[in-house]
């Protein structure tokens, strides 16, 4: 299981990736950032966000919406941002790969000039009604950012969401959100894939046709928090719900780091899917749930174990915690089973698998090229990932869960409909988010 590649780094610091695969007549571009969320500061929050929306907006020598003339050449398009990078592709049939490759190139190398004010203040307004739609006004939206604000302490990197703080952004200035484009947006912090139906040294030779003169930029240098929590934290929050949901949170693993990979089996079999142990005693047995997950959210420093359980009508979320907990309990006194281990392991390659059906998007081989580039300097790394799943053992899985699950620093926070707090774990502490 491996993806081949070609790599070159151009004069000015561009990592360039191309994979070749002559199955189908299309071409994936895949352009990472390596910026996000975590490079911005305290009451500077969101900026790296806007910034996805801001790149679709016209640069210097084309100056209009970027999607319509990908999209007339038969292009799927779009782009995302997280905590740790951004990232923006395209999939065009063979004969528009210049015209993908010139269009990134040029948001890249001549975005600020046609960055007018007019653009930056509606692209703000576009992003704040984005954030009061996917977080103010859905239900149990506001639950992520209380737990991050829990987990970390105000002056880490992760603290705040990657939508930012609406202060922050009516607070932004243009001259603000120029000097972040200057900083991050430049070859030397970005990597470049060119997968599909053309050549190694075509795609090396286009690359440097469109990409060359661009200058290099400054160094960006990495960014190192660190973040603990001694004992557990119980919150509550409520909002405009029919039914309690409790969430439960733990500093973990970061991505690719030792028990990383472990977690997601410990997640894996504890709460996803039907045949999980908290699936079938919550949901299954007992009824007194109406939904169990949970997730190894790995970033690049830190992860953030979570498990979410949403009671059934007549209980309480004392009831579902006491019911997880004992789980947690049992699963520390003896680990998983090897038909579990076997099961996690079948999934976690199925889901390998699945992500190298495309080329292109989100997931695809050429975003997975550029994760590894771009998290580990390796694009080749997916054969070594795979392997962190195959060796995992009772004994890896258990070690791995105590040292997340084993401590008493914990997140417990208690989402209730208006007016129900005797539905909430007792003891916690009303918060307020905005």
């Amino acid at each position: 299981m491996e993806i081949p590649y070609a790599q070159h780094f151009l004069d000015n610091g561009l990592r360039v990736i191309v994979h070749e695969s002559r199955s189908l007549p299309i071409v994936a571009v895949n352009l990472w950032y390596h910026v996000g969320s975590k490079n911005e500061q305290p009451g500077r929050t969101g900026f790296a966000h806007l910034f996805e929306h801001l790149m679709f907006e016209g640069s210097e020598h084309y100056d209009r919406g970027y999607f319509h003339p990908l999209q007339e050449a038969g292009a799927a398009l779009n782009g995302s941002t997280n905590a740790d990078r951004t990232n923006y592709w395209e999939v065009v049939p063979t004969s528009a790969v210049e015209l993908a490759l010139w269009m990134e190139s040029d948001r890249m190398g001549y975005l600020l000039p046609a960055l007018t004010r007019e653009k930056f203040e509606n692209q703000r307004d576009v992003v704040l009604n984005e954030r009061r739609q996917n977080y103010e006004n859905r239900p149990y939206g506001m639950a992520g950012m209380a737990l991050m604000e829990a987990l970390y302490p105000t002056d880490h990197p992760y603290h705040w969401l990657t939508i930012g703080a609406p202060e922050d952004l009516r607070a932004a200035t243009l001259d603000d959100v120029q000097a972040f484009f200057r900083r991050y947006y430049h070859p030397r912090n970005a990597s470049l894939v060119i997968a599909g139906d053309i050549g190694s040294d075509d795609g090396l030779a286009l690359a440097q046709k469109y990409f060359d003169e661009i200058p290099p930029g400054p160094l960006v240098g990495g960014v190192a928090a660190d973040a603990r929590l001694t004992g557990e934290i119980r919150l509550l929050l409520e909002d405009r719900v029919e039914l309690p949901r409790l969430y439960l949170a733990w500093h973990s693993p970061a991505m690719f780091g030792p028990g990383d990979a472990e977690m997601d089996l410990v997640a894996d079999l504890l709460a996803n899917g039907k045949s999980s142990r908290l699936y079938e005693v919550l949901v299954y047995a007992r009824r007194i749930a109406t939904d169990v997950s949970a997730i190894q959210n790995s970033r690049e420093m830190s992860g953030v174990c979570q498990i979410t359980a949403t009671a059934t009508p007549g209980h309480t979320l004392l009831e579902l915690y006491e019911v997880i907990q004992a789980e947690i309990d049992r699963f520390l006194r003896d680990s998983a089973t090897e038909d579990e281990i076997e099961r996690g392991l079948a999934q976690a390659e199925a889901h390998f698998m699945s992500r190298l059906q495309t080329l292109g998007g989100f997931g695809g081989k050429s975003d997975q090229l550029n994760a590894y580039a771009v998290f580990l300097d390796d694009p080749g790394y997916l054969p070594r990932d795979l392997d962190r799943y195959r060796g995992a053992t009772p004994a890896t899985l258990r070690a791995a869960a105590r040292q997340v699950f084993g401590t008493e620093g914990r997140v417990v926070l208690s989402v209730v409909p208006l007016g129900r707090t005797e539905l909430a774990i007792p003891g916690s502490a009303v918060v307020e988010v905005s």
